[in-house]
């Protein structure tokens, strides 16, 4: 069967995510999605499967590729090819990743201030974030604080605080310093 896109694997900083990047889009737009536990069908098809293989723990999609979290004492090799092949069946069969039953997290709304961290997180740090197969969300900013979830491989990563506050603290206290603290919610 020719699926028509090709698919490889990229080891992430957190030992227990793999990022398998697809030659072709998984979600639409900038539209990502996370799941910590297994969804229902209607909400992620894709999302459902990868959870029923044992040792799967968490699910990230985003533009072309999705991260998936094992258990701390699964093997890669063990789960690598029933995800490699329910990853390879689903996106062959041209069903969408996310269901009509999604709902995307909604972020705070806010002034000029909150569109300024955004912009920030939007422009420079989500990339870079997405090249190790993760993602951090803006959730809000309250009294100098600015409240983000991190996603994919971020989520549990050995080296996720490092970033928060080494990076993305850094970088957005140096823009505007009315912030002053990043935290993971």
């Amino acid at each position: 069967m020719d699926l028509g896109f090709r698919m490889h694997a990229e080891r992430t900083p957190n030992p227990n995510s793999i990022k398998w990047v697809m030659g072709k889009r998984i979600v639409e737009g900038s539209a990502s999605a996370s799941f910590d536990a297994p969804p229902a069908r209607d909400v992620s098809p894709l999302a459902h499967q990868l959870f029923s293989v044992d040792g799967v723990v968490g699910v990230y999609f985003a533009a072309n590729f999705a991260t998936v979290s094992k258990r701390e004492n699964a093997e890669w090799v063990d789960i690598a090819q029933p995800i490699v092949d329910v990853l390879k069946n689903h996106l062959g069969s041209g069903e969408p990743a996310l269901g009509p039953g999604y709902r995307a997290v909604a972020a705070e709304a806010g002034g000029a201030l909150v569109q300024r961290i955004c912009r920030i997180l939007d422009d420079e740090i989500r990339p870079a974030v997405a090249r190790d197969g993760g993602d951090i969300l803006f959730l809000g900013f309250r009294e100098g604080v600015v409240e983000l979830q991190m996603r994919g491989a971020c989520s549990g990563c050995p080296s996720a605080t490092a970033t928060l506050k080494m990076a993305v603290e850094s970088r957005l206290r140096e823009e505007i310093p009315e912030i002053r603290e990043v935290v993971a919610v």
